[in-house]
């Protein structure tokens, strides 16, 4: 196999062998052109830019890595295998005691891209179209194209067989901001690409205003943001501290987004407004989420109002009654008198 490479970029090779007994793995290095002259690799090398890791159990697997490749990287890296238990003596041809795996790899000067600097968005919200650069000034062959990136996917309509490239957003809000990238494509070389951060303060766009919830039950509270960088979250009570000694709040974050989950939910602690923080090195929001708890007896009010009001009335009626008899009797009583 070849693989082709720029100056600054890194490679792995992976080597796995199947032998009884399993077979030692070592790793050789040829320059170009020279493969009568190969030196053995060892972990650490090359100012420790050099990695090999290597695991035997029924076979034997091995990654030989390097880290910041200059020119002289280029070369032959051959992976070497053998259980023959005269591999390492030194009278013996290599070519008889070891098998062997070959990789070419060519290392090209990173061509050069001058972009512009990175933007922070204002935090007073105004609103002045920004406009990102990009101009490849040198390169080891002609290119092809360009593009455009953010935060990985491509931006869709930003191709051009230009050296000189710009993307401009003319309404820059908090969710524009990002790792903006312009990519310059070649025939026989690896893309290159310089990298523009836009960076803006954190703006919750999702969450939720108020939770209600009846004691016992699960509450789960959440806020999602954009900006970036992606901000770090923390939640408390706005009222008094999250009291975790029971155990039932737990936080979940994940980049722009965050949750608040408090299990068996009590009614005399946990009712309140609760506030989720999103801070980066740009500036700092929050919002409110309100929680309310209700009783386990909440849904039986309405029935146990209506079985009052009909015992106000039977009590009503049983001393109507009685009134009206007790006068019939007083009334009985006088006319037996006359």
């Amino acid at each position: 196999m070849s693989e082709t490479k720029l100056t600054g970029d890194a490679f792995e090779l992976y080597c796995s062998v199947v032998g009884n007994p399993t077979p030692e793995i070592q790793w050789w290095y040829a320059e170009i052109n020279r493969a009568d002259s190969f030196k053995q690799l060892w972990d650490g090398a090359r100012k420790r830019r050099v990695s090999i890791n290597t695991a035997y159990g029924a076979n034997g697997v091995s990654v030989l890595g390097i880290t910041r490749l200059t020119l002289e990287d280029s070369g032959t890296y051959e992976c070497r295998a053998s259980n023959d238990p005269r591999r390492n003596d030194l009278r013996q041809n290599p070519a008889i005691t070891w098998i062997r795996a070959q990789a070419t790899i060519s290392v090209l000067q990173k061509p050069k891209i001058n972009a512009s600097d990175q933007i922070i968005l204002p935090l007073d919200g105004s609103i002045k179209p920004v406009i990102l650069q990009c101009n490849l000034t040198s390169a080891h062959t002609p290119h092809k194209e360009s593009f455009w990136m953010k935060n990985g996917n491509e931006i869709t309509n930003t191709r051009t067989e230009h050296r000189h490239t710009t993307y401009r957003i003319t309404k820059p809000r908090a969710d524009d901001s990002g790792e903006y990238m312009c990519v310059y494509t070649f025939d026989m070389a690896p893309n290159a690409n310089a990298t523009i951060e836009v960076k803006a303060k954190p703006d919750i766009i999702g969450h939720k205003r108020s939770e209600n919830k009846k004691e016992g039950e699960n509450a789960t509270l959440y806020c999602k943001s954009v900006g970036y960088p992606h901000p770090i979250w923390s939640w408390h009570k706005v009222d008094g501290d999250i009291d975790n000694s029971t155990g039932r709040f737990f936080i979940t974050n994940r980049e722009n987004y965050t949750e608040l989950n408090i299990l068996y939910l009590d009614i005399n602690t946990d009712p309140g407004v609760y506030e989720c923080n999103a801070t980066n090195l740009i500036g700092t929001t929050a919002e409110t989420t309100i929680l309310r708890v209700r009783s386990h007896l909440a849904p039986l009010w309405p029935f146990l109002g209506v079985l009052a009001e009909i015992l106000i009335l039977v009590v009503i009626i049983v001393v109507k009654t009685n009134s009206t008899n007790n006068h019939k009797d007083k009334n009985i009583r006088q006319r037996n008198m006359k």
